[in-house]
């Protein structure tokens, strides 16, 4: 399933979008959205694969938008102009739907993102799988390198993500569940709404709590199947 937003200050232009897809099984819309700014109140919070794309919007532009992006989606544009093409092409768009346009060639454009999504997510679990030890965050104005391994636990708070380590922390506006795509499987889990902790990192677990580095940590009820699970697997 790829998760996907729609963008396009155009509420017909929004309404054709979100029926043709409905019509394709792989798509899942997570927001359609009529400006950049609630764009990218939904990419900060969610993880998105698929971003379908308005050039010409009032303030800031599809185009620029995108430029904005550490994380780049696959993007698919769609306009009602045909000069913008090499703009969208210069930024590696996986297709350009010039308005109005059919479900059948919307079909189409959806079929090559697939591809794509596909190709990216073979190489990224030939290259990578779980070898990869560290992420990069954004800390303020400084972007940091934060070590797997060094991690104790990360806390949610609001939309923001508290990293906790051994001698330091960093807070990164992030949602929760998108940083958690980030950590690997193996080693993190998630215990509540507000708390992920290092598996390797908890030192006791009690009834509906853990210790990690001394502060104990609650397991709710909705995640505790899935902690035991884990546990499980360990031993």
């Amino acid at each position: 399933m790829i998760n996907c937003i729609l963008v396009d200050d155009e509420p017909l232009a929004r309404e054709v979008l979100e029926t043709f897809s409905a019509k394709v099984p792989f798509l899942n819309v997570v927001a359609s959205c009529k400006n950049a700014y609630e764009a990218l109140e939904v990419l900060q919070k969610e993880t998105i694969d698929l971003i379908f794309l308005d050039i010409q919007m009032p303030d800031l532009s599809g185009i620029q938008l995108y430029e904005t992006l550490t994380y780049k989606p696959l993007l698919i544009f769609s306009t009602a102009y045909s000069n913008y093409a090499v703009s969208g092409f210069d930024l590696n768009a996986v297709d350009y739907l010039v308005k109005p346009f059919s479900f059948e060639r919307f079909l189409k454009a959806a079929n090559k993102a697939l591809k794509s999504y596909t190709q990216n997510n073979q190489a990224q679990a030939g290259i990578s799988g779980n070898t990869r030890e560290f992420m990069f965050v954004k800390d303020g104005t400084k972007i940091v390198k934060v070590v797997f391994q060094d991690i104790y636990y990360l806390e949610g708070m609001k939309d923001y993500v508290k990293i906790v380590m051994k001698d330091n922390y960093f807070l990164t506006l992030i949602s929760m569940q998108k940083i958690l795509d980030y950590l690997p499987s193996d080693s993190f889990i998630r215990i509540h709404r507000s708390f992920i902790v290092s598996i390797p990192q908890i030192d006791k677990v009690e009834k509906n709590r853990v210790v990690v580095a001394g502060k104990w940590l609650p397991v709710s009820s909705s995640y505790k199947e899935q902690f035991s699970k884990a546990l499980d697997r360990i031993n």
